[in-house]
């Protein structure tokens, strides 16, 4: 139980993380499906969204359990939700990078860091769950298992292993696209200098796709805003707990996997093979809703098209 919390209180807390959790398990579970069903989406561009989306779905099993009290399993649900939380936003590090190096640098090699990706993801998340163990910190914490907090030490390993980073990938992501989606304003100035009329609807169809990836740091900072905000006042007034600011809390944060499907997942490329294949499979009977579901598709998929054909289709 989470102290200055009631027992009703913190089982109503253990509710919202099992449910929202639940609706992540599913949005993330689409996609890993997605991926593994269809081979045409097995792109390098897919592949990050892949491990994003499967980092997500494994924290949302262990966040499901709900609160297992203690012993082996509390343990395993603190070290599990700890690693996997923590490579999630990891990998939505190497999307950005990999915007980046593509838009911005120009560099056709991003297929070749797919191994240095997985060291930097894995390795990070893997010595950043290790931490907490060495101080035995993981247990309970209030309405589920992770790094304990009722001690001033357990706050601060919070911090360092999972705040810390956290804010740093957002701030990573939020300077990335900030440069991408200049330089795609740049390109697009330019074409209209030179009165380059195909050029200028290139570079826009990639602007309005930008524009979008833009509010991509958004996602992590809306996640984990108030998570940041209630740790602080922990810190700042232990004795005072905020029952709506701990509802926030849980809530965003779990929610996370599912708002990561559908930035990350939900893309054209994705969407344009569920419209084939419900074309393909669609009765024939039904073909008045199937024509109104390829006209919504080909609408969805008009501005993200030439990004697609470079495998630049992140949206």
């Amino acid at each position: 139980m989470i102290r200055g919390l009631s027992a009703q209180q913190t089982e109503t807390l253990t509710t919202i993380n099992v449910l929202a959790s639940a609706f992540s398990f599913a949005g993330s579970g689409f996609i890993v499906l997605c991926y593994l069903l269809f081979k045409e989406l097995r792109k390098f561009s897919f592949q990050l969204v892949f491990y994003l989306s499967l980092s997500d779905l494994l924290c949302s099993f262990f966040n499901i359990l709900g609160d297992p009290g203690k012993g082996f399993l509390c343990y395993v649900q603190g070290y599990a939700t700890q690693f996997f939380s923590v490579a999630s936003f990891l990998w939505t590090t190497t999307i950005a990078f990999t915007l980046h190096r593509t838009v911005v640098k120009h560099k056709t090699d991003v297929e070749e860091l797919g191994p240095i990706f997985h060291l930097y993801v894995w390795g990070i998340s893997l010595i950043l769950a290790i931490i907490p163990s060495i101080g035995n910190d993981y247990g309970q914490a209030g309405a589920w298992c992770w790094v304990q907090n009722e001690t001033v030490a357990g706050k601060v390993v919070r911090f360092i292993t999972f705040y810390v980073p956290l804010w740093g990938a957002i701030l990573f992501n939020g300077v990335v696209y900030f440069q991408v989606i200049r330089m795609l304003n740049y390109a697009t100035r330019m074409a209209a200098e030179m009165s380059d009329r195909q050029r200028q609807v290139e570079v826009k169809a990639d602007v309005k796709a930008m524009n979008r990836w833009g509010y991509y740091p958004l996602i992590l900072i809306g996640s984990w805003a108030f998570g940041t905000i209630n740790r602080i006042h922990d810190f700042v007034a232990p004795h005072e707990q905020l029952f709506w600011l701990h509802c926030l809390d849980v809530g965003t944060s779990a929610l996370m996997g599912l708002f990561n499907s559908i930035a990350y997942g939900l893309n054209a490329s994705v969407r344009r093979t569920l419209q084939e294949k419900t074309e393909q499979y669609w009765p024939e009977r039904l073909y008045w809703k199937r024509v109104g579901f390829t006209k919504l598709g080909e609408v969805q998929d008009s501005e993200l098209e030439e990004l697609d054909n470079d495998e630049r289709s992140f949206t």
